[in-house]
């Protein structure tokens, strides 16, 4: 989601936050404390929310634990936090999570006034609509004159806004602050087009009254880079978060799978013997064990399992990789190797 700065004076607070905690040793507090604070979604399907039995799942919780996994070995050694919009960046500044996790989009304005540091797009997204089936609408184009809900103090409204009118369209805004109260308006039929992240479309179609009367169309209308974020002035910290992030990709590229990485430890490949820590000290250079990346993927698995388990196409979700795959497969998903 995209919560626009509420005011300016906030900024300059967690600025002034961010800079006070430069010094900050966070994974040698993580590791005194015994567990990871995690800040996720309070409720979104297929990156943050609890199933029947209480337990978190999606794919910003996996994030969650592959760190948690690289630092104890231990994927279980996480505290969830789950935070609203308006709540995460303050939780983040004031220490309340040592790690956010929480389908945010990386901006420069969080970059710099919110002294955040971006560990990397773990979801490319972008804004969409979604309509009703029995309008026969197959593209944006087409919804001139529309009622459309949308979420209040987001970008999404101006995004929205901005799609409109360099599009000669008119449209009639139902602003409602809760997205669960967004979702309710739109699913009694106060609106004609529900608007937020693409991402959220698809979990958003899923508590419909009537899922399959739905759908999504084509259109991206902004750009929604979503990535975990720590505090600025902790580069150790900053860098077993990022890092973390490429392993995961490295293994998918590397063909380092959940069932298979005790078995890799032996291959006689170069660059899958480094990154799997024989012959190389590169966790110990961060502060972790070298085996590290043989303990985030025997816990979580590589990025595209992550992917496929949580949002992929055989989930509800059904969503295809698109720009999320590899760059060897056309994706944007790319990462630095670990040598």
């Amino acid at each position: 989601m995209k919560t626009k700065l509420v005011v300016a004076a906030l900024g300059v607070a967690i600025a002034g936050l961010a800079a006070s905690g430069a010094s900050a040793a966070t994974l040698a507090d993580v590791k005194a404390r015994g567990t990871l604070r995690c800040g996720v979604n309070t409720g979104l399907p297929g990156f943050g929310s609890q199933n029947d039995k209480g337990e978190w799942q999606g794919l910003d919780v996996d994030y969650c634990k592959a760190v948690a996994a690289a630092v104890f070995g231990d994927a279980t050694k996480v505290q969830y936090v789950p935070l609203s919009a308006v709540q995460r960046f303050p939780a983040l500044q004031n220490g309340e999570v040592d790690l956010l996790a929480r389908n945010t989009t990386w901006t420069l304005s969080r970059d710099t006034a919110l002294g955040l540091d971006f560990a990397g797009v773990n979801y490319y997204d972008g804004q969409g609509f979604m309509v009703k089936k029995e309008l026969n609408v197959t593209s944006a184009l087409q919804l001139s004159g529309a009622t459309v809900c949308v979420q209040s103090g987001t970008t999404t409204e101006l995004n929205l806004a901005d799609y409109f009118r360099a599009n000669n369209m008119q449209f009639n805004p139902v602003v409602i602050e809760a997205q669960n109260d967004v979702n309710a308006a739109y699913d009694s039929g106060r609106c004609d087009v529900l608007t937020t992240d693409q991402s959220g479309l698809y979990a958003s179609r899923l508590e419909m009254s009537k899922p399959d009367d739905n759908v999504v169309l084509p259109e991206i209308i902004s750009k929604e880079p979503l990535a975990p974020a720590v505090r600025q002035g902790d580069s150790q910290w900053f860098d077993v978060v990022k890092w973390t992030h490429f392993a995961l990709l490295n293994a998918e590229e590397l063909g380092i799978t959940q069932a298979n990485v005790q078995e890799m430890t032996k291959s006689p490949n170069p660059e899958i013997q480094r990154m799997l820590g024989a012959g190389s000290t590169f966790g110990q250079d961060m502060g972790l064990s070298n085996d590290w990346v043989v303990k985030i993927v025997s816990a979580v698995g590589n990025y595209g399992e992550i992917f496929e388990r949580n949002v992929g196409s055989a989930t509800p979700l059904g969503i295809a990789r698109g720009q999320n795959a590899l760059w060897t497969k056309g994706g944007l998903q790319y990462a630095p190797p670990i040598r």
